[in-house]
């Protein structure tokens, strides 16, 4: 039995927890926590900044923008590890919405909420409920590293010829 756990504190009572889709489950599932009167932060294609406030705990994302929605939780993520998080790739075939950041990632020091950074990549609305499945997560551990300078300039190792895209067909 594994004694690896991430504690989730809950800052709203009915947010919802995270869950495995499944005992095989890489990851688990993150879910929108969005309440009429709570405003949500976005940006539109412009970058300028807005506030929305959802109607029948629900918000609108038009094309292109990016908002910063709630989940309701707070991880406890133990020492040596991360929380990575990703698009959910139903969300993202089916209403092309994604990361706006692509991948996010939450450090073991970190104890605030967190967040979705949402956006609509589609040129129709979507609608996003309180309660739908936004992203997933995964506890990953992290390599401890220093980062120093060199003088040596980096050389050819391999066989590899070409920099930046030279392996595209």
């Amino acid at each position: 039995m594994n004694d690896l756990k991430l504690q989730v504190f809950k800052i709203y009572d009915d947010a919802e927890m995270p869950e495995f889709g499944t005992k095989q489950s890489a990851c688990f599932d993150v879910k929108a926590y969005i309440k009429d009167g709570t405003a949500v932060i976005g940006y539109d294609n412009d970058n300028d900044e807005f506030k929305k406030w959802p109607q029948d705990n629900e918000i609108e994302i038009n094309p292109g923008d990016r908002l910063l929605v709630e989940t309701g939780l707070i991880f406890k993520i133990p020492k040596g590890y991360k929380v990575n998080l990703h698009p959910r790739s139903g969300n993202s075939l089916k209403k092309a919405m994604v990361l706006a950041n692509a991948e996010g990632v939450i450090d073991s020091d970190y104890y605030h909420q967190v967040y979705g950074m949402i956006t609509n990549t589609s040129e129709k609305q979507i609608i996003l409920n309180s309660g739908d499945k936004m992203m997933q997560g995964e506890m990953v551990p992290v390599l401890e590293y220093t980062i120093e300078e060199t003088i040596l300039k980096v050389e050819q190792s391999t066989d590899r010829v070409g920099g930046f895209g030279s392996t595209d067909s």
